[in-house]
C-alpha cells in the first residue's frame, strides 16, 4: 500500500535515518528487510493486499517466519488517519508490531492506540541529540513483557550452562598432584634412620671407653 501522505524533506530524511539505524539494531537477531524513502522491497500480506512496512522483521532460519513489523512515525504522520489505516492493519499480523515515534508525539500516540484499541507491542520514542539517535521503550504490552522476561531467563540459563560446563572441563584437564617417587621414599626413609641410629653408635662408643679405662 502507498504512504497515506508524504513528508516534507527534513523529516523524511530524519525517518531514513531512523529506519536504518533500527535496521543495525534488530540486525542482531532477525533478518531485516527495509523499504525507506519511496521503497517497495518487501511486503507483509494484509487481508488481500501487501503492505510495506517500514522494516520486517524475519527469523533466520530458511523458512523466513515473520518475527514482527516496525513502523517509523515522524511528527507529520502521528494522526488519526495513519494510527487507523497503517497502525490498526500491521496490529491484526500474527506478529509483533513495534512503533517508534518521536519523543515529542508519544502521548498523542498513546492517545490514538488506546482510543482505537490497537495493540501495540511496543512504543519506543526517538530523539536526536547531537549527532547521535537515542531510542527509549515507554510502552510494552504484557505479552510482549512476558516474552521478553522467558527470553531473558533463557538466555541466563544458557549463561550459566555454558559456564559449568566450561568449569567442568577446567577441572578435567588440570592435572593430578604428582606421587612421590618410590625410589625417594625409600631414600628418605633411609636419612632418617640413619638420623636415628647415629646417637646410638656415639653412646657405644663412649661406654666401651669407659671399660677400658677401668
Amino acid at each position: 500500500m502507498s504512504p497515506i501522505l508524504l513528508r516534507p524533506v527534513r523529516e523524511q530524511l530524519e525517518h531514513d535515518r531512523v529506519i536504518r539505524l533500527l535496521q543495525a539494531k534488530y540486525k542482531r537477531k532477525f533478518e531485516v528487510a527495509i523499504n525507506p524513502g519511496n521503497e517497495q522491497s518487501v511486503s507483509v500480506p494484509v487481508g488481500q493486499s501487501p503492505w510495506y512496512p517500514d522494516l520486517v522483521l524475519q527469523s533466520t532460519s530458511r523458512g523466513r517466519k515473520l518475527m514482527g513489523v516496525v513502523e517509523v512515525e515522524t511528527a507529520e504522520s502521528v494522526n488519526n488517519l495513519e494510527a487507523m489505516s497503517q497502525w490498526a492493519s500491521f496490529a491484526r499480523l500474527r506478529a509483533p508490531f513495534h512503533l517508534y515515534v518521536p519523543a515529542s508525539s508519544v502521548d498523542t500516540a498513546k492517545r490514538f492506540c488506546a482510543g482505537l484499541q490497537i495493540p501495540v507491542a511496543e512504543i519506543w520514542a526517538y530523539a536526536a541529540i547531537g549527532d547521535q539517535m537515542r531510542f527509549t521503550l515507554v510502552h510494552r504490552s504484557t505479552r510482549a513483557s512476558e516474552a521478553a522476561s522467558r527470553a531473558a531467563a533463557s538466555r541466563t540459563a544458557a549463561s550459566a550452562g555454558r559456564r559449568a560446563v566450561t568449569a567442568g572441563r577446567s577441572r578435567a584437564t588440570r592435572p593430578a598432584p604428582r606421587a612421590p617417587a618410590a625410589g625417594g621414599a625409600r631414600r628418605t626413609a633411609t636419612k632418617k634412620s640413619g638420623a636415628r641410629a647415629a646417637p646410638t653408635r656415639k653412646t657405644t662408643s663412649r661406654s666401651a671407653r669407659t671399660q677400658k679405662r677401668k
